[in-house]
């Protein structure tokens, strides 16, 4: 088994695991957290993939922006304090110290490989066969808008019908007074 191998089934193993902690989650602070172990994860496997650009999207779009309005939203709407159990989950601070340690390690392993050891590094390190400008900002442009422009099109405008209908479905009617 090798060690690209390896990785992706310990990054997996973290993404599955954080995607279950977010769902089982009875605090929304926590489910919010872990949904940022899980954008991390999907951000390491862009770097397997040779796609740098597009991890740090993922980390600076998702894990930073996005998350930071939904905990402005859960910390204005008190959201977290809405179903506090009696009795904390014990396994919830546990497996987020292991899920965090495993993703460190295997953060290590893409950046770093074992150059600390045989000064070979790790995939995302090393050289790689690709054209020039792989995962780059104008080439994804380029075949986000000239192959994918309507697949793109379609997702914009689902997303600002689910902004309407989020806008309709909480406003205040001033008229039932």
């Amino acid at each position: 088994m090798t060690v690209d191998l390896l990785l992706f089934f310990i990054l997996g193993a973290v993404a599955i695991l954080s995607a279950l902690g977010m769902l089982i989650s009875k605090n929304a602070v926590y489910s919010a957290l872990f949904l940022v172990v899980n954008f991390a994860t999907g951000a390491v496997f862009f770097l397997m993939l040779g796609a740098p650009f597009i991890a740090m999207v993922q980390v600076t779009v998702y894990a930073g922006a996005i998350m930071v309005l939904f905990l402005f939203v859960i910390m204005l709407l008190g959201a977290e304090l809405l179903h506090q159990p009696s009795a904390a989950l014990g396994w919830q601070r546990p497996a987020m110290v292991v899920l965090g340690a495993l993703f460190l390690a295997a953060l290590g392993v893409v950046l770093f490989g074992d150059a600390f050891t045989t000064g070979n590094v790790g995939p995302v390190l090393q050289n790689a066969d690709l054209p020039k400008d792989f995962g780059g900002p104008q080439a994804i442009g380029l075949a986000l808008f000239q192959d994918y422009l309507l697949p793109f099109e379609i997702t914009s405008f689902l997303l600002l019908l689910g902004m309407m209908g989020a806008v309709v479905l909480t406003r205040d009617d001033k008229t039932k007074r």
